[in-house]
Parts: structure tokens; sequence; C-alpha cells
């Protein structure tokens, strides 16, 4: 294990929420579970991932560059979701999670990055080496009703005869968020590339800018405070840059342990302390 400093800086508004940190005598705030998803592509050149800017207004992580994706839904766990790929049981011991767990992950990991980009990790179920045809309003309503809760992401595959293509994905990292935060998350990262014919849009209330960036020019932006990134994001796309292609990036063999940073006090200031692999 390494240890590692991330310099809060002018970010720590942003990182530790618009409430700020719970006080000293609080109990830490309960985690809830969530996945995110690095999209990438390199048939445009050098390897890039698509992130989105979150809006100033949000209470988690405002103005910072991020991976779609966001906490599961209940409906997450159902069985009925249409399943290929890496069987739940299979996902449960690769996230080293219980099976209802492993289901909500992975099922809200493809869900959200629908909801969020556009992109359906799914495939009919008549042929799952077919992309999934929906109508662009179709799609765009699917999106809108998912958000509401007015829909199950399982209800949705059923309808379409769809299934969820679980073999699209490869487990990256597990983040959970610092004690001291208002507003906690027990995170799993995903990496997938971007379907062939399919191209996300971004098109969320969460977001005010999508973007395409290579991981050096996004670590790099970071580094000259162009844009600002959590801990975890930066780590990830510090793994991706050391890769150009979208194969090779979904064949890095990357350490995977929880990592959960504290608040320090350094001689250069506050920090999230972390001890990575």
């Amino acid at each position: 294990m390494a240890q590692r400093d991330f310099l809060l800086g002018s970010m720590r508004e942003a990182l530790l929420g618009l409430d700020g940190e719970r006080p000293a005598s609080a109990e830490p705030a309960p985690t809830k579970l969530a996945s995110t998803v690095m999209l990438v592509r390199d048939d445009e050149g050098p390897l890039e991932v698509f992130m989105l800017r979150r809006v100033s207004s949000m209470a988690f992580a405002p103005s910072m560059h991020v991976f779609p994706g966001g906490g599961v839904d209940r409906r997450d766990a159902e069985d009925e979701v249409p399943w290929a790929g890496p069987s739940v049981e299979e996902w449960a011991e690769t996230l080293d999670t219980d099976e209802a767990s492993a289901r909500m992950l992975v099922a809200a990991a493809v869900r959200e990055i629908f909801e969020e980009t556009g992109v359906l990790l799914a495939s009919p179920v008549s042929d799952e080496s077919q992309a999934p045809e929906l109508d662009r309003d179709v799609a765009a309503d699917l999106r809108a009703r998912l958000v509401a809760h007015e829909i199950g992401f399982g209800q949705v595959l059923l309808e379409h005869h769809l299934v969820l293509r679980s073999d699209l994905l490869r487990y990256r990292a597990h983040w959970i968020t610092p004690e001291v935060e208002p507003r906690r998350y027990d995170t799993r990262f995903f990496i997938a590339a971007v379907p062939e014919g399919q191209d996300p849009d971004g098109d969320t209330s969460e977001a005010d800018h999508c973007e395409w960036l290579r991981p050096d020019a996004a670590v790099g932006a970071f580094e000259d405070g162009d844009l600002m990134l959590m801990p975890p994001t930066l780590v990830c796309l510090e793994q991706l840059a050391e890769v150009s292609t979208v194969s090779a990036a979904l064949a890095q063999a990357i350490a995977i342990v929880p990592v959960m940073p504290q608040l320090v006090q350094t001689e250069a200031g506050p920090a999230m302390r972390a001890q990575l692999p």
C-alpha cells in the first residue's frame, strides 16, 4: 500500500459538500451503494474518456468533472432484469460483495450511463451480437421516466426485448467517501467501451457540460487548475493515461482494494489522505 495526500486547496467546499463537513462529535453519515463508469473510445485517435461537469448547485461534488454514474435504485436488485455475460454470482465474487449488492451495482452502472448519456450496454434477446434498436424519441422518454423513478430498468429491458450485457463492463476501483463528508457513497468504478453506433450526449440535469478528454490531458488540466477532480477520478485517469487504446485499457491489470480517504492537516494545507494499492 502507498500513502498519498490529495491537497484540497480551493476544492475544499466542493469535496466536502455545500453543507460543510459533519461536526467532529457526530456519527459518520451512512454510505449508499453507487456505480460509475468510464466510457472510453479510440476510433478518432488516441484513447479518450467521456466526462461530465456537475452543475454548481449539486449538493455533492459541485462543478467537478466526473464519469457518468450514481446511486443504486432498489429496483436495480430485481431478479427480472434480463442478464447476459458473467453471472450475478461471478460479479459478487469479482466485487467482493453479496449477490444482491452485485446485482444492484452492475444494473445501476448500466442504468446510470443510459440515463445520463444515452449509451445502452444491452442487446436484443434474440441476438446478443447486435446493438439495441431504440428510436431516439423512445430512448429519450425512457431516460426521463427512469430519472423520475416512474419505471424500473428491468421493465425497460423486458418491454423492449433487451438483455443487459454485463460482459461489456470491467471492474476498476472501489472508493468510499470519507467519514467527514455529509453525503457518502460506497462506489464501484467500471470501464466500458462505447458500443459501435452509440454516441454519449450528456443530456442530464446533473451536468452543465460534457466532453471527450484524453486521460493525460484531463490530468494536466487538473494540475493547471483548469478543472476539478475528486481523488478517485484523478487516480482512474492517471491509470488510463498509461495506455493508448481501448483494448489496452480494458485489459489493464489493476489492483483493487476499498479506499476510504481521511481528512488530514499537512504542511501544505488540508488534504485527503488515501492508502492506495
